[in-house]
């Protein structure tokens, strides 16, 4: 497993729409894996196949948060939400690919999610909690959106400033 570099926004591919996955070979186990790696050397909960500049629609994550807890790493190609609920919650959001930088996002408490597993199987799950924020973000990274998208204008563009002098910065380091 390798751990792979991770974008920083603004970078024009995390704004991409990802291309479904048709079949799941094992270079693309491989991706996921590495996807996997990724996550938890960052640390992070959550991957998608965009932020390491893969235009795929894959997502990794595990929201297993507490010590001593058995790891629940779940990979899902071509993940769909195919029901959310009404009632809407807040919950401050944070981004790999945009470091430090957090808000507050409303979004569906729960939702029902669909995908494929690394075996090629359907499956089909409802998330709520942590694991409904996470899998709803993931899943916009690959349709193009980020979570500052959600964010009013002016408070979008002080984060991307921010990122533009963090990019600037570390390509001078």
């Amino acid at each position: 497993m390798a751990i792979r570099p991770i974008l920083i926004h603004p970078d024009p591919r995390l704004k991409k729409v990802t291309a479904p996955v048709a079949d799941i070979t094992d270079d693309l186990r491989t991706l996921a894996d590495d996807m996997l790696a990724t996550m938890y050397d960052a640390p992070g909960i959550g991957l998608a196949a965009p932020q390491i500049g893969v235009m795929s629609r894959l997502i990794v994550m595990d929201c297993v948060k507490d010590e001593g807890a058995e790891p629940r790493p779940t990979v899902m190609f071509n993940p769909e939400i195919v029901a959310s609920s009404d009632e809407r919650r807040v919950h401050e959001e944070g981004c790999l690919s945009i470091p430090e930088q957090f808000a507050d996002v409303e979004r569906p408490a729960l939702v029902q999610v669909r995908w494929m597993d690394r075996d090629g199987k359907a499956q089909e799950a409802e998330f709520d909690e942590l694991w409904s924020v996470c899998v709803q973000h993931e899943i916009d990274h690959l349709d193009g959106r980020l979570f500052i998208d959600y964010l009013k204008p002016l408070k979008r563009q002080m984060i991307t400033r921010r990122m533009q002098k963090l990019k600037r910065e570390m390509a001078r380091a």
